[in-house]
């Protein structure tokens, strides 16, 4: 029952992150309030942050026997996926405008984008050229690389499930404001993992 309800929390969570900035929440905001929506960004990262803090504690509450602890010459692999994570988080930030991330960017100009490019641009270059969502990526990864008990394995099973999905639902509203410009690209540039890239080489 605990691990259940661990489940149901970080389900709950997830689609209330979601929910907050869904195209017709975001649109809904714009349209009735435009004068709060330039300070939405900022007041999402901060609901989402605060509401994260119990599911997380309630996780931390059922540590339990290790199942995975990455010893001996597992560690090298550990070690990988963490720098692998690493690589992708500051490849990622060099390509994103982080100012938009944060929400700073849209108090001045009150600008919103799908994309988090300073100008709204798609960009495809960097590590955007060998895989679409590389915080997404990073994600997994790094979840993954640390002991593993049950509550982390059932915490990493939704988390992961919710980057898919997160992604797919993100990818929606790229290919409305972009097109068949993002279609072409979804067709060369996998998505999570570089599979065409490296099959590209």
């Amino acid at each position: 029952m605990p691990y259940l309800l661990l489940i149901l929390l970080w389900v709950a969570w997830c689609v209330f992150h979601s929910g907050l900035i869904s195209l017709s929440v975001t649109e809904w905001l714009r349209k009735r309030v435009p004068g709060f929506f330039r300070y939405y960004r900022i007041i999402y990262n901060g609901v989402s942050l605060l509401s994260l803090l119990p599911v997380l504690y309630y996780a931390y509450l059922l540590r339990g026997t290790v199942i995975v602890n990455w010893a001996g010459p597992w560690r090298a692999l550990q070690v990988l996926l963490l720098m692998a994570a690493l690589y992708l988080f500051v490849a990622g930030a060099r390509r994103y405008d982080l100012a938009q991330f944060l929400g700073l960017r849209q108090v001045h100009d009150e600008k919103a984008c799908s994309v988090l490019t300073d100008d709204c641009s798609l960009d495809t270059q960097g590590i955007l050229s060998i895989v679409r969502h590389p915080w997404y990526t990073g994600g997994i990864l790094i979840v993954w690389a640390r002991p593993l008990d049950l509550a982390a394995i059932m915490t990493n099973l939704v988390v992961c499930g919710y980057f898919v999905i997160g992604a797919i639902l993100e990818e929606r509203k790229l290919v409305r404001q972009f097109g068949q410009e993002y279609r072409e690209y979804q067709r060369r540039v996998s998505m999570l993992f570089p599979v065409k890239w490296i099959a590209g080489k």
